[in-house]
């Protein structure tokens, strides 16, 4: 069936979602309990809700309509977000200028040098966009009051490993070269992303500490970060049509990489790495607890605390992959994302 226009999409979620718990409950009829947690009930509606709509999980179908599907999906979930100023720019990419987006906060609309965020977005390395993650970069940085360079980094397959990751560490470059230029405090400079964001910016802080480079914090939101194995989490919730799926996963993973050899190469699974740079930034790793990456997520931040990393993690175990992108919709994730943004603010305070 064809799925309803994004803003009566949008009106149904926030209404089935703003309906008290003990409402949301009978609809769903049955909570979803698996590995000791229980699935937030305002989630496994919203998925209600997209079955019963005719929408696809991530990357399960062909390229241009998993592109669509994101992008749609991202805005029904985001809703309008209130933000400073937004200023569309360029920056460096590895080979050509990348488009970027920089979102001021209301609390920074003077001309003060300001921390900030250089944000990639999510989507398999293939899928998201600077559009697709509009709603979720204007919310943390509206609740953070961190400003927040978003960056249109090449997605695959049109641009296969490892040309996101030099992409994604040519634009910070650019940041630390041209700080004065978009009012950031270069003492105050992060990079983050969700799910293949936070992946490109793990490679992006590892390459930063190996050039000598100023990087106070990395922002991972459940990270990919092991391309090769199967984790318990990947087991558990993979087939669970969750949003991420395994199938979703292998489809993308097989656009960024047409050549398996690369999965395990240092900056593919970051989680195989044998040593790290001294100097790496400190670090704050969120994952959900029925996401197939949770634990690669997790086992990363112990990876990092092996090497002397100064490393914070949180679980929310009611959460899926995606969350991060629910700022429009519901209470329970709504609250989360504000956590994360408040985390972010006390690292560059």
């Amino acid at each position: 069936m064809p799925s309803l226009p994004v803003p009566l999409a949008a009106a149904v979620a926030r209404a089935a979602l703003a309906l008290p718990d003990p409402v949301q409950r009978v609809l769903v009829r049955r909570p979803l309990v698996l590995d000791g947690q229980r699935l937030a009930t305002e989630t496994q509606l919203l998925l209600a809700l997209q079955r019963i709509g005719g929408e696809y999980g991530l990357a399960l179908r062909a390229l241009g309509a998993s592109r669509d599907d994101v992008l749609r999906q991202t805005k029904v979930a985001g809703g309008r977000q209130p933000i400073g100023t937004v200023r569309e720019l360029t920056v460096d990419g590895a080979d050509g200028p990348l488009a970027a987006r920089l979102y001021v906060p209301s609390s920074r609309a003077g001309t003060q040098p300001a921390p900030t965020l250089m944000f990639f977005h999510g989507g398999g390395m293939a899928l998201g966009d600077l559009d697709s993650h509009d709603a979720a970069c204007r919310h943390i940085a509206e609740h953070s009051g961190v400003q927040v360079l978003s960056v249109d980094y090449g997605r695959a397959p049109e641009h296969p490993f490892p040309g996101a990751v030099d992409d994604c560490f040519a634009a910070y470059q650019w940041l630390v070269k041209n700080a004065d230029a978009v009012c950031a405090d270069a003492d105050r400079l992060a990079v983050g992303g969700d799910s293949a964001g936070g992946y490109l910016a793990a490679t992006t802080a590892i390459q930063a500490a190996e050039a000598g480079l100023p990087l106070a914090f990395q922002l991972l939101v459940y990270p990919c970060t092991d391309f090769v194995n199967r984790s318990r989490s990947f087991e558990l919730f993979g087939d669970r049509d969750l949003y991420l799926t395994a199938e979703g996963m292998g489809r993308a993973s097989g656009w960024y990489f047409p050549d398996d050899a690369d999965r395990s190469h240092p900056l593919g699974s970051v989680l195989l790495r044998d040593d790290l740079p001294s100097g790496l930034a400190p670090a704050h790793i969120v994952t959900a607890g029925f996401d197939p990456l949770r634990d690669e997520g997790e086992a990363y931040a112990d990876l990092l605390a092996a090497h002397g990393v100064a490393v914070t993690r949180k679980r929310y175990p009611s959460m899926i992959h995606g969350f991060f992108n629910i700022v429009g919709v519901g209470r329970e994730a709504r609250a989360y994302n504000r956590e994360i943004a408040a985390r972010l603010a006390e690292a560059l305070r």
